[in-house]
């Protein structure tokens, strides 16, 4: 199983960005109206410059005075961990796993933002496939009785 089919899975491509220059209170905003955990960071809305998560938020602007008024690009993370659609879900995973994040932005040759994808998309579509499998494991057994 590739990206591209837990992308179709979860049914939306839609990516909500934010740019570097804005205000840390305009991300918390855009975070609680979209009631999502991360945006990507990004100049044009289609090219990565970054991700901040609510991870970075707590860790980053604890001791900072006046946080809200900070640069979103004061908190963000600049090395960000990508995929793309063909890609299998297997090492979606463990780029998750591994860099332990959440949140895993899906680029395409060009790198043009075309998705994000959560652990929990993830662990959905995993979830999907494992009752597929069984519900087809149960078929086969009832079918050879």
């Amino acid at each position: 199983m590739k990206v591209s089919d837990v992308i179709t899975s979860k049914g939306s491509t839609e990516v909500f960005t934010i740019t570097p220059d804005a205000p840390v209170s305009a991300l918390l905003d855009e975070l609680d109206a979209h009631n999502i955990g991360a945006l990507v960071v990004s100049e044009d809305g289609t090219h990565v410059s970054g991700i901040v998560s609510e991870r970075d938020i707590v860790r980053k602007l604890r001791s900072t005075t006046d946080p809200l008024s900070q640069p979103v690009s004061s908190i963000m993370t600049a090395e960000v961990h990508t995929c793309g659609p063909d890609d299998s879900v297997g090492a979606l995973l463990e780029i998750m796993t591994n860099a332990r994040i959440r949140h895993v932005p899906v680029v395409d040759e060009e790198e043009v933002l075309v998705a994000i994808l959560s652990i929990g998309d993830a662990v959905k579509f995993r979830m999907q496939q494992l009752q597929f499998e069984r519900d087809q494991l149960n078929q086969y057994v009832a079918s050879a009785r």
